[in-house]
């Protein structure tokens, strides 16, 4: 078992705290493990099982629930007669219409400690951040990184390993699966998010359009393009007309049920954010095996793809990097620190070490800058450190 230890170090220090646990991130990522692994520390701390009730919206004894009034009238019901303290699990939460106005009241009228699970990206903005304002703390939950997909398999370090976390993904489902079945159950859950999340959630009418715009967004993963150079392209090669907007909609759509992030491009130079050309990047790079071309045929933007989620997982903010005429793959900072990151599959030619360092020597500043690829030997150079990609998945502090 994968005690996913990453989020458990922020959760259980917020046990019995007056905030509201909201864990996010795409489906089966493990959210709801999650709140079995939250379960058994209750029950370790001495708490009763009947005083930890669990509603998991997508079971069919609750699936009927979809406005806050119907879900009042179920916690009344499991909470009446309880002694002590009880402990609420809403799993799934986002299509409850108004859930957030009901949360925020029974911190007043129960002696509760709440946890939420939500596969929303959007799921506590706008209106729902109001209600909620300073009562919640959110955890933004990923697929299994490549160390917990070791530890899921209890083996070593390897390249065959490697190659089968960047070939499939790091959805927990995939790891006992053969190649077969691993793509028809990325195809499947795909189809399910795709469906449940947008289709129906948007009311979309052109689905063949906003499929087509998310196989293009697997394309191109690490690419940076904007939504009128998406639709310069529809046009001029299948002769589709979508208009900017729409485009845009869609895209969020895709962000929005954590199918994808969005990565902003900054000047380094000026430090200001560019409103233009930002970058895209699959929450599971499986999703591009089995929606796209294959990720060994991508395997440079597959390995800039995980390298991405693997800051996020670390607690960095990041940005892509403009400085002068050339890009750096990534700005990352995290309180005070910041460093520059370039990811490319191997330094085997000149060209390709010439295109990857020039970009550093054109930033005046010095912090740390790095570029992280599979190179077996070390090839840093002029205060440039090159990393092995394997070593910095797995070690923790290489770069922290």
């Amino acid at each position: 078992m994968v005690k996913r230890d990453l989020y458990m170090k922020q959760i259980v220090p917020l046990i019995d705290n007056e905030l509201i646990k909201v864990i996010t991130g795409i489906r089966r990522c493990g959210k709801s493990y999650m709140l079995g692994l939250i379960k058994e520390e209750l029950i370790k701390r001495g708490v009763k099982s009947h005083n930890i009730i669990l509603i998991n919206f997508d079971s069919k004894k609750y699936k009927n629930i979809i406005n806050n009034n119907q879900l009042d009238n179920v916690v009344e019901k499991s909470v009446k007669n309880k002694k002590g303290k009880v402990y609420l699990f809403f799993d799934e939460i986002q299509n409850v219409k108004k859930w957030e106005r009901s949360i925020a009241s029974y911190k007043i009228d129960y002696d509760c400690d709440i946890y939420i699970t939500g596969s929303n990206s959007n799921l506590l903005s706008g209106e729902l951040a109001t209600h909620l304002t300073g009562r919640y703390y959110e955890i933004k939950m990923y697929p299994f990184s490549y160390q917990e997909f070791l530890d899921f398999k209890e083996k070593s370090n390897s390249l065959e390993l490697f190659y089968e976390y960047l070939q499939y993904g790091g959805l927990p489902q995939t790891f006992l699966l053969d190649e077969h079945q691993k793509i028809n159950y990325l195809d499947d859950l795909f189809n399910s998010i795709f469906y449940k999340d947008i289709v129906k959630r948007y009311q979309i009418r052109d689905i063949d359009i906003l499929e087509r715009l998310t196989t293009f967004v697997f394309d191109n993963v690490g690419n940076i393009f904007s939504p009128s150079r998406i639709s310069e392209y529809y046009k001029k090669e299948m002769n589709i007309k979508i208009s900017n907007k729409t485009i845009t909609n869609y895209l969020k759509y895709l962000e929005n049920a954590c199918f994808i992030a969005k990565v902003k491009r900054e000047d380094v130079e000026g430090k200001k954010i560019l409103k233009f050309n930002e970058k895209y990047y699959v929450t599971d790079h499986g999703f591009c095996e089995a929606k796209a071309k294959g990720n060994i045929d991508n395997i440079g933007r597959v390995m800039e793809n995980i390298v991405y989620f693997e800051f996020l997982r670390r607690d960095w903010k990041v940005t892509i990097g403009k400085t002068h005429d050339y890009e750096v793959d990534f700005v990352c900072r995290k309180h005070k620190q910041s460093i520059y990151v370039q990811v490319t599959y191997l330094l085997e030619s000149p060209n390709t070490i010439e295109r990857e360092f020039r970009p550093f020597t054109k930033i005046k500043d010095n912090y740390p800058k790095y570029i992280i690829s599979m190179d077996q030997f070390d090839r840093s150079r002029d205060g440039i450190k090159n990393v092995n990609l394997l070593d910095f998945l797995t070690d923790y502090d290489l770069i922290n």
